[in-house]
């Protein structure tokens, strides 16, 4: 059996710097040296261009270079996406394909001739048919979508191909897998090898795709385990291409819109956008309206006017994900961000001298009307309302209490491991952090005494 792993790694293009050093600290720095420590081990990883110059920008050059020198060594392969984390499926064509293009522009003046990307990565692992063929011009041989995205239970003795898109191909995500270890559910090599079972024995690939992140910034130790799976001897790990060496049953398949934060309403409901776009979400409505509006606004304008390349860059960063994501309460929320979004593509429009006053009022307008909107929200219970409605969701998805027995030896390592982590947190008094690994070992623990019981 092959073990195809992916992660992405992103940061919006204006993190603060003691974030991005948080983050490059605690995961990317790990899971760099992770691959250093264990030749065998082999991932595909995307890396967003806007996170690639915060790097470089911000001091972190030996960590670009690091990953460059593994995708050499054969240990990483790099994928392309959009630079600025867009969401390309709501998005016009012409806006879709400059994104790719500054994706692949930058990433190759850092990542050099090893940047040569085979498959395409669309952020939120938001997949459409306009997007597929649009990477597919771009001469891409893949894409990587969830197992959302297909019709029924994808094979995965198998490689898929879109019909009526030649030889481009389709690689799915694996959802209970990829859950299950980001989750730390599945916390160790042994734990993954009783998941899997009988599926071992069989010529077949498991393919899991996560944020990279997960691995020691949002769950601390994670990483260590990640690479104890690594460690297990009996999954063979390959790159996302190299499944085509060893797979050669091709079936022609017609996926369907979904992205990996897909949930069981959302497939009732069919919306499979509606964490970045729900009909019924008057916030994502006005987001959508100013959006349109500052594309329209730069897209229309005169190139040679003045402030025009100036909105221009503006609007590929103001195009990011996020604000949409963090608007919809399912379950997440943050004004700040939503707000933050808005106000850039705001200042796209004011900052293009031959817009007139007229549309320059709509988008201060649409501003408004988010912002106070998203306040009254908050006032008037609505935001609470959404996030127990969709987090009791979100938790069963994500934490399925129906994984295999595990001896509780295996539970016994690593909390061991996260105690000392804890401790030696302690030590340097960050406490916040020490915090964070306490909240884990007791909630091991608790997992632990499960499966005890299930003896």
């Amino acid at each position: 059996m092959f073990w195809a792993n992916f992660l992405h790694i992103y940061q919006p293009p204006d993190q603060k710097k003691e974030i991005l050093k948080k983050v490059v600290k605690e995961s990317y720095q790990k899971l760099i040296q992770g691959l250093k420590e264990n030749p065998k081990a082999k991932l595909t990883l995307n890396i967003n261009a806007c996170l690639t110059e915060l790097l470089i920008n911000h001091g972190f050059k030996d960590l670009v270079f690091d990953i460059k020198s593994l995708a050499e060594r054969g240990q990483i392969e790099l994928t392309a996406s959009a630079k600025y984390h867009a969401f390309l499926p709501l998005l016009p064509e012409n806006e879709i394909k400059r994104q790719i293009k500054l994706n692949q522009i930058t990433n190759q003046k850092y990542f050099g001739k090893i940047y040569s990307p085979k498959g395409f990565f669309p952020p939120e692992m938001a997949f459409s048919n306009k997007v597929a063929k649009i990477a597919k011009s771009f001469g891409f041989d893949w894409i990587l979508a969830d197992e959302a995205s297909f019709l029924g239970e994808p094979d995965y003795s198998k490689i898929y191909k879109i019909k009526g898109m030649g030889d481009f191909k389709i690689f799915f995500r694996e959802r209970e897998a990829s859950f299950k270890i980001l989750s730390a559910q599945l916390a160790s090599g042994p734990m993954l090898i009783a998941h899997l079972g009988e599926r071992l024995k069989k010529d077949n690939y498991l393919l899991t795709a996560m944020d990279g992140e997960t691995f020691g910034h949002h769950r601390p130790g994670l990483e260590k385990l990640l690479f104890d799976i690594y460690k297990s001897g009996e999954l063979t790990t390959v790159t996302i291409s190299e499944l085509e060496n060893y797979f050669k049953k091709e079936v022609i398949c017609q996926p369907v819109p979904a992205t990996w934060a897909l949930m069981h309403k959302d497939l009732a409901r069919n919306t499979p956008f509606s964490r970045w776009y729900d009909p019924k979400n008057k916030i994502h409505q006005l987001q959508w309206r100013l959006t349109n509006l500052a594309i329209k606004a730069v897209n229309s304008s005169n190139k040679k006017g003045r402030g025009w390349r100036k909105a221009r860059m503006m609007l590929d960063k103001a195009l990011h994900s996020d604000q949409y994501w963090w608007a919809s309460a399912k379950p997440w929320w943050s004004l700040e961000i939503l707000e933050k979004g808005a106000k850039e593509l705001k200042d796209v429009v004011l900052a293009i001298s031959g817009v007139s006053s007229i549309v320059k009022r709509q988008a201060q307008e649409l501003y408004q009307k988010i912002v106070f909107l998203a306040l009254d929200w908050q006032r008037e219970g609505v935001v609470e309302d959404l996030v127990k409605e969709h987090y009791d969701e979100e938790v069963a998805m994500r934490l399925d209490t129906s994984a295999p027995y595990v001896p509780p030896e295996e539970f016994d390592k690593i909390i061991e491991h996260l105690r000392k982590q804890m401790l030696e947190c302690a030590r340097i008094e960050e406490f916040e952090r020490a915090a964070q690994f306490r909240d884990r070992i007791k909630e091991l623990k608790e997992k632990r005494e499960e499966a005890t019981k299930k003896v």
